[in-house]
């Protein structure tokens, strides 16, 4: 059978509309994959420029905290409101254009990073890198009120705000709103009753509110605290600028920027670098109880040591035997996740913490070291063209803000070789009715004088016999010119030439009788077995040489300076005393000082010289005031602050008991540490450890502040977010 080569298949044929078909169906897979995948993008695009925003508004708000406690001190300082130059840097608005600066926001990637890589081909295709000139369409007030902020003062905002301040100054709350303002006139009024512990019309300075939720534990979250809180509100939107060109417009956000006013109340607190836990002579803390948290600025905790809890701002360094809250710890308590692991296993407050750890926050202790106790200072010049009707160094200096001053104003010789640093002259200041303040000069040794003192009012003829009886005087004898002085007399005094000297000249003399030397409350002492001349306050006795005086009660005159004004003319060898305190320095002598009772608001003294307690202090009870509810006796707040103590004036002390609250001015910055509990008697030895008994306690009550206290400045930057208003 013959086949042919060429076998003959079947026909075929080609559907073009099934081609067309299943050709447009994949065109039009490819085009939603395609349209998918551009969306996807674009979803991408938009998730990453908003995670960009949030970026760049987390760092902005960091600079806003670390911009405006510096701007809220400069509108208190010297000339902030001179100029604009001066003032406008100040404001709100600039505070606000300059976080942005600092924050980086404007940009994804610095110019220097982009420089140093060192490539010509680079673009950068982040559609949120803008110009952000305009910080009014960033930064804005609440609702519908024009401006950068919402203040926190005459007013509530309302549910999920802290309730406000009240201020009848009227430049201070119109200043409010463009500059970051603290003022001693913005108080608690009628407005914050209802998110305050106490009173307003008794306490309206300093309250009792709730410690913030953060983790720095200078107080416990919720905890009720003494402090007084400024606040400010505004919203902001990094987006609303730059939509058309983004197409991405963010919520506006609403924050809450603070300072909490903070008066030291911890049983010790300073920001110094402290140690804790042993004196100097290397013995450990014997009879010491502390209730309450610890703060300072850097801390070295040594021994075999137990601490309620420990804030610092630098860190701290534990010894293995050291507790903390009752927990130990191995290693480094402020290495990541030890909180947490804590705070998960223990439900509790983690005892120790560093106030960088808390996120938006920023405690700042107003430390003015050795100015704080000197009112003639240089940097504590009187300050004018304020912002603020509170000038800085009337806010943060203790001895400007005593209402009481003594001033030695003279020695017998400052140039003599050796010098003779014995006070010859002392000015004290008071405040009398209306505020008005009076200066009396006072001669305390047997020196001369151009003219009276204004105390010497009694006068006898010349050749005239007074017997004084036991009640110590000071005379004088003399005419205009010159007079000479007898101090201390008792019994049958003369007043003629044999007696006092001759003081020179025509003119008829005189004899001239000053105040009871036992009823003043000053006076030129002798140290001890020293001998060394101080200038000696008695507190028992103001109460009523002030009401001879017609004073103010120690209701306003309260708290006492003892300086010496080396800027008096004339007096060009008066020298400033030396920090830390020398031994050719005179010094002050605090006696007569047990019962302080008489002082209804407390007493506080401030020196710049070494102070000397010679008898117990503050060691008599009193009526609490009305609603007073902390346990235990209540005795007037006192506070005394000078470089350096020591105790015994008469006697060496065998012992010390010291209870109450422990502040130091140190800097945190220094090599050695401050060791808060050492304690040294008249001649410079200290006191053995087992002579020392110490019983600190916080303050928890504002009726407990004395009239001069240290203060402290908690700054937060919170959002409000309405899912967390619950109230004040």
């Amino acid at each position: 059978m013959t086949t042919s080569p060429c076998h003959r298949r079947p026909t075929g044929y080609t559907s073009f509309l099934l081609v067309l078909s299943l050709g447009s169906l994949l065109t039009l897979l490819m085009v939603f994959a395609y349209r998918r995948a551009v969306s996807v993008q674009a979803t991408q695009a938009t998730v990453q420029l908003q995670l960009d925003y949030s970026e760049k508004e987390e760092a902005i708000l960091r600079s806003i905290m670390a911009i405006v406690p510096n701007r809220a001190i400069r509108a208190m300082q010297n000339q902030s409101n001179a100029s604009t130059t001066n003032s406008n840097p100040l404001r709100w608005e600039n505070i606000f254009t300059e976080a942005l600066a600092m924050a980086n926001a404007r940009q994804s990637i610095s110019t220097e990073m982009l420089a140093s890589l060192a490539t010509s081909r680079i673009t950068v295709a982040n559609t949120g890198d803008a110009p952000l000139g305009n910080a009014a369409l960033i930064f804005k007030a609440l609702g519908t009120e024009t401006g950068y902020t919402s203040v926190g003062i005459n007013r509530s905002l309302g549910t999920g705000y802290p309730v406000p301040l009240s201020c009848n100054d009227v430049t201070d709350s119109s200043r409010d709103k463009l500059w970051p303002i603290l003022s001693n006139k913005k108080i608690y009024g009628a407005l914050a009753q209802s998110g305050v512990g106490l009173p307003v019309a008794t306490y309206p300075n300093f309250n009792l509110i709730n410690y913030p939720n953060i983790n720095f534990g200078y107080a416990r979250p919720g905890q009720p605290f003494v402090a007084k809180r400024n606040w400010w509100a505004f919203s902001m939107d990094l987006s609303e600028a730059d939509a058309a060109t983004t197409k991405s417009v963010l919520s506006r956000r609403d924050f809450v920027l603070s300072i909490y006013e903070i008066p030291s109340q911890l049983p010790i607190s300073a920001s110094s670098f402290m140690a804790l836990g042993q004196y100097a002579d290397g013995d450990a803390w014997q009879n010491v109880t502390i209730a309450g948290g610890i703060f300072a600025g850097r801390a070295v905790v040594e021994g075999t040591t137990a601490l309620p809890a420990l804030a610092t701002r630098r860190g701290a360094s534990l010894s293995a035997d050291t507790t903390v809250g009752g927990q130990t710890f191995t290693g480094d308590p402020l290495a990541p996740g030890v909180r947490e692991a804590y705070q998960l296993t223990q439900g509790d407050f983690f005892p120790v913490s560093m106030a960088s750890e808390s996120g938006r926050a920023a405690f700042i202790p107003i430390n003015r070291g050795a100015d704080y106790f000197d009112r003639f200072a240089k940097a504590n010049a009187a300050e004018t063209s304020v912002l603020s009707s509170t000038t800085w160094n009337n806010y943060s200096i203790g001895a400007l803000q005593c209402t009481m001053r003594l001033d030695v104003t003279d020695v017998v010789s400052a140039t003599s070789s050796p010098p003779n640093y014995t006070p010859t002259k002392l000015r004290f200041s008071y405040l009398k009715p209306g505020d008005i303040r009076v200066d009396v000069v006072y001669v305390v040794t047997a020196q001369s004088s151009t003219t009276l003192p204004t105390d010497y009012t009694t006068t006898y003829k010349d050749g005239t016999t007074v017997n004084f009886g036991t009640t110590a005087v000071d005379l004088a004898y003399g005419a205009t010119g010159k007079y000479l002085y007898k101090s201390n007399q008792t019994g049958s005094i003369k007043f003629d030439k044999t007696t006092f000297g001759d003081p020179g000249g025509k003119a008829p003399k005189g004899g001239y009788a000053g105040y009871s030397r036992l009823s003043r409350p000053f006076d030129i002492k002798s140290l001890g077995t020293t001998g060394k001349s101080c200038v000696a306050v008695y507190p028992k006795r103001l109460p009523g040489f002030l009401a001879a005086l017609g004073a103010d009660t120690t209701a306003k005159n309260n708290s006492l300076v003892v300086n010496v004004d080396y800027t008096v003319t004339g007096n060009m060898g008066l020298p400033t005393p030396a920090i830390p305190c020398n031994n050719l320095d005179y010094g002050v002598i605090l006696q007569e000082c047990d019962n302080l009772t008489a002082f209804t608001k407390g007493f506080s003294l401030v020196t710049n010289l070494r102070l000397y307690i010679g008898d117990d202090f503050n060691t008599v009870a009193t009526t609490p005031p009305s609603g007073y509810t902390p346990a235990g006796l209540y005795y007037p707040p006192c506070s005394v602050f000078s470089p350096e103590r020591r105790f015994g004036v008469d006697l060496i002390p065998f012992g010390i008991n010291l209870s109450g609250q422990v502040d130091s001015l140190a800097s945190e910055t220094t090599a050695d540490p401050v060791r808060p509990l050492d304690s040294k008697v008249q001649d410079g030895s200290a006191v053995a450890a087992n002579r020392i008994h110490v019983n600190l306690r916080p303050i928890t009550h504002p009726a407990d502040l004395p009239p001069i206290t240290m203060m402290n400045w908690l700054v937060l930057l919170e959002e409000r977010k309405r899912e967390f208003y619950t109230g004040n």
